[in-house]
């Protein structure tokens, strides 16, 4: 496989006639890869950094590309004895997935979920925190580039991106991982096709740059996973 270029194949979670059970199995997937790999964490960390730079009595975040809640509900559980009031708000496409993170997330009262394209979004009523976790590579770089700049301008603190890097040992690791912790083939395809459809650190500086209004941390993490932060400028 040529990991120089980003893949264009479509990852089967992207198909829209998958049944809804399909959906519900492959989320158990990948949560637990997330949970084991430490992707969680990695956007938790970001959002509490953001939170202590900007103090409030409270937060609004909004999850772009939801699934199934699972980033949220572990926010939720995660500050939930923090001093600060959290509103949640997971965002999707498919009715099915959104009806799947909803039966979820029934003991999570701060968190809702709604039906949206993030391509098409126009505003938030009060967004400080903006995520997109293991979203952005479903995309093409000029559909990127569309929903970056809306995110920039509807997030009051920041955006908070955690994607996956390409590389030819990190597919080689997860063929690995997947024997042993992956029960659905659709979860080991997709999950060696995302990688496939990952990035490296020069294309996102690249899709950084037209973003004028934000300063940008771009950072490597474990396991192969880079952090993208977007912080507004202030107005002069």
């Amino acid at each position: 496989m040529d990991f120089s270029k980003r893949s264009r194949v479509q990852e089967h979670m992207d198909n829209p006639t998958l049944d809804q059970e399909s959906y519900r199995k492959a989320y158990l997937d990948i949560n637990r890869c997330n949970r084991l790999l430490g992707g969680m964490g990695i956007t938790l960390n970001a959002i509490k950094k953001l939170i202590a730079k900007h103090p409030q009595d409270s937060y609004t975040i909004y999850d772009m590309g939801c699934g199934d809640g699972f980033m949220l509900r572990h926010i939720a559980s995660s500050l939930q004895n923090e001093s600060f009031n959290l509103k949640l708000v997971g965002i999707d496409l498919r009715d099915d997935v959104i009806a799947i993170a909803q039966e979820a997330s029934l003991d999570f009262p701060e968190i809702e979920f709604r039906k949206a394209d993030i391509l098409t979004l126009r505003s938030f009523e009060g967004c400080d925190i903006l995520l997109c976790t293991l979203t952005m590579h479903h995309f093409e770089e000029p559909e990127i580039d569309v929903f970056l700049k809306k995110f920039v301008d509807l997030s009051k603190l920041g955006t908070v991106i955690n994607d996956l890097e390409r590389s030819k040992l990190s597919y080689r690791l997860f063929k690995l991982f997947s024997f042993f912790f992956i029960k659905t083939e659709i979860a080991k395809d997709d999950g060696l096709i995302s990688i496939s459809k990952g990035f490296k650190k020069i294309e996102l500086t690249q899709l950084a740059k037209p973003i004028k209004n934000a300063h940008h941390t771009i950072s490597w993490k474990w396991a192969f996973r880079y952090l993208w932060v977007l912080e507004p400028k202030l107005a002069s």
